[in-house]
């Protein structure tokens, strides 16, 4: 591939990524002016309002990253969310096996019967 191809290609890349910045920079414009659960006007307006959404993060997201605000994984409070989960989780099983051995008892003093 000649220098001036290469050049061309990269300029053509850069060309379509502008593009593409300028068009979710319009879309997160467009939906920031929207109004809460203003989807009325199709799925552009849902492609818009998602785009203000995320773009909303995203800066929420960097300005954390910035401040230093972060906790290494595997920290503390990492550790204490999935422990929060986990007993959820654990206790949502556990109703559920009493709830079947409820069931299974019905059933075995029915046939006992």
């Amino acid at each position: 591939m000649a220098s001036d191809e290469f050049m061309s290609l990269l300029a053509a890349w850069a060309l379509v990524h502008e593009t593409a910045d300028e068009g979710w920079k319009a879309a997160v414009k467009r939906g920031s002016e929207q109004m809460p659960g203003d989807m009325g006007d199709g799925p552009e307006a849902f492609v818009d309002g998602l785009s203000a959404m995320i773009a909303e993060e995203k800066e929420r997201l960097k300005a954390e990253l910035a401040s230093g605000a972060v906790e290494a994984p595997g920290s503390r409070a990492d550790v204490s969310a999935k422990l929060d989960d986990l007993r959820f989780e654990v206790s949502e099983l556990r109703g559920r096996l009493e709830s079947m051995q409820a069931s299974l008892d019905a059933l075995t003093d029915d046939e006992a019967e």
